[in-house]
């Protein structure tokens, strides 16, 4: 039995506050029981299966308002997969990269490869922010749109003075869905769907500017070695005809179209936007209101709407607070495990409604007042 007990009244009804993998709304597991029923186990190489992969790469480019000629391309694995297939498809020469927690960090790493020259790190400490900058001789700007680690956002824009060729590449993974943005100002807006997308993993997709197109047609005809699955040569080729190079989990397109749908339905990606930026303020509000607690991102203007970090003081122990949450049904509030601070780390994705984030801080309340 928890040692304190928070009455259901304050707690919001579902208990997932996670930043990955994120909640999925009900109404999306019990429509997949009709789809599973009919089609898990099937051939994703099939009308019904290449079908579902149309509605879904039209659905992202109605919900990203994508401009004439971009293109949604998908392919196995995670945004993990996709750092490495842009570092063979993507990346000419030398690429730079914005990085402010773990997983900019981590595609920075990638972008040392052997066959490019050494890239270029803008970093800055986590909770803060840097900026890209112009630099002649590189071809691929490479930035989270939102640093889930650290819960940091950045704007997707171009980076003044670069190079005319220069790719934009920008990590929206958790951001897809749940911020807008200007598909022009990037050439590479990809993502693995289980954060506002609300699906599973094993799966990236990315909305690709015809800039990138022909870059991935360039690099692909050069002679460089590209290995199948990193290939976004062949993932282009098999997007265009509703599929992917090897077998996809069909649970989870079937997933991420079924929240793309919902999002659409609703007003798209501005409504989206307003949603979880209603959900994250209450957050933010919370905490500087609060004696013994204050955002970890000081500047306003770098907080993330859907990743909201909480600092505490160090009188109160956040991962106690986590602890109690967690034995009360309220889950994964725990902060990045590498960052190491004092924090809670709430994701405000968009199926979660603004409702429930203000149960969840009734809660969060609830234990302060007793621990």
């Amino acid at each position: 039995m928890p040692k304190i007990m928070i009455p259901d009244s304050l707690k919001p009804q579902d208990g997932r506050f996670g930043c990955g993998p994120s909640r999925m709304r009900a109404e999306q597991l019990t429509a997949f029981v009709d789809f599973g029923s009919k089609y898990m186990g099937t051939s994703h190489r099939q009308p019904p299966i290449k079908n579902l992969v149309g509605d879904l790469k039209q659905g992202l480019l109605d919900m990203f308002h994508a401009p004439a000629g971009y293109e949604i391309i998908l392919g196995n694995g995670g945004a993990s997969a996709f750092w490495d297939a842009a570092t063979f498809s993507l990346v000419e020469k030398k690429g730079q990269a914005l990085v402010h927690g773990e997983f900019g960090n981590k595609f920075a790493n990638i972008l040392g490869a052997p066959w490019l020259e050494k890239p270029t790190v803008v970093s800055a400490e986590p909770g803060t922010r840097s900026d890209l900058v112009a630099e002649s001789g590189v071809d691929v700007y490479a930035y989270p749109h939102n640093e889930t680690s650290a819960g940091v956002v950045t704007d997707v824009t171009r980076v003044l003075g670069a190079d005319a060729d220069a790719l934009m590449l920008t990590d929206a993974t958790s951001a897809a869905g749940g911020i807008d943005f200007d598909p022009l100002e990037t050439d590479a807006y990809y993502f693995a769907p289980q954060k506002n997308l609300a699906s599973d993993g094993g799966l990236w997709l990315a909305l690709v500017s015809p800039k990138a197109i022909e870059r991935i047609e360039r690099v692909a005809a050069s002679g460089r070695y590209i290995p199948n699955i990193l290939s976004l040569k062949l993932a282009l080729d098999n997007a265009r005809d509703n599929f992917t190079l090897n077998t996809p989990s069909l649970a989870t397109l079937f997933f991420t179209n079924n929240q793309v749908q919902w999002i659409n339905d609703n007003g798209g990606l501005a409504w989206a936007d307003q949603r979880t930026r209603t959900s994250s303020n209450l957050l933010y509000d919370w905490a500087e209101k609060t004696e013994v607690a204050h955002p970890f991102v000081s500047n306003p203007n770098h907080r993330s709407q859907v990743v909201a970090t909480i600092n505490f003081d160090e009188s109160i122990d956040a991962l106690e607070i986590a602890q109690i949450l967690r034995e009360n049904g309220i889950v994964d509030t725990e902060p990045y495990r590498k960052l190491g601070k004092n924090q809670l780390r709430i994701a405000t994705f968009v199926a979660t409604d603004p409702s429930e984030v203000s149960k969840l801080i009734e809660s969060i309340e609830y234990v302060l007042e007793r621990i």
